[in-house]
């Protein structure tokens, strides 16, 4: 009977994970359990000053970063760009692809985290885990660090590595999902009609 008890012990140890880290297929479906979600944030900047504000996603491909005071920044990716408005000039924002920012990843419609190239790293135990994601097909937009909580599964920060190497970090306070947004929060050309600049 002991060494019976003894076996049994042993297969119960050899078929414990590694880690309890969260898998790729639990992350991707958490991403894809909610198409809106809100939440205030604090951000580190490459050049270490911090920023706070609310954030708000709307899956497919839009987001928005309002920043507090003194900063009052806001950022809008929405219509494939993303636009960088200056709240002290009274210029058009800049703007880019959004495809060309790893935030791009974890807006999509579909968010697959399986696709071939797309993990460059995947660690973590049973308190977090961290997975990092690139575009496979154009690593050089840089990448992105997601880090998750787990029971339940719940996204705490990224870190935003851009093509010149520099690194900004977002932390989350507790995220809202399937909130109410309406589309013209990440309008960019309604922004900058209600700015008074010219398209």
């Amino acid at each position: 009977m002991r060494l019976a008890t003894l076996a049994a012990l042993a297969l119960a140890v050899t078929t414990l994970p590694a880690t309890a880290q969260i898998s790729v297929g639990q992350i991707s479906n958490y991403l894809n359990s909610f198409r809106t979600s809100q939440a205030e944030f604090t951000q580190i900047n490459s050049d270490g000053s911090i920023s706070t504000g609310d954030l708000a996603i709307r899956r497919p491909g839009r987001a928005r970063f309002d920043y507090d005071a003194p900063n009052n920044g806001l950022v809008i990716a929405g219509g494939s760009q993303v636009a960088v408005f200056d709240p002290v000039s009274n210029t058009p924002p800049e703007q880019y692809p959004l495809s060309q920012t790893p935030l791009s990843l974890i807006l999509a419609d579909n968010v697959n985290l399986g696709r071939s190239g797309m993990v460059v790293a995947h660690g973590g135990d049973n308190t977090q885990t961290a997975i990092t994601l690139q575009d496979p097909a154009n690593p050089q937009y840089g990448n992105i660090e997601l880090i998750f909580t787990p029971d339940p599964v719940t996204l705490r920060q990224w870190v935003i590595t851009d093509d010149t190497g520099a690194q900004t970090t977002v932390v989350l306070g507790d995220m809202r999902t399937d909130v109410g947004l309406g589309a013209g929060l990440f309008n960019i050309p309604q922004e900058m009609r209600a700015r008074g600049l010219s398209e």
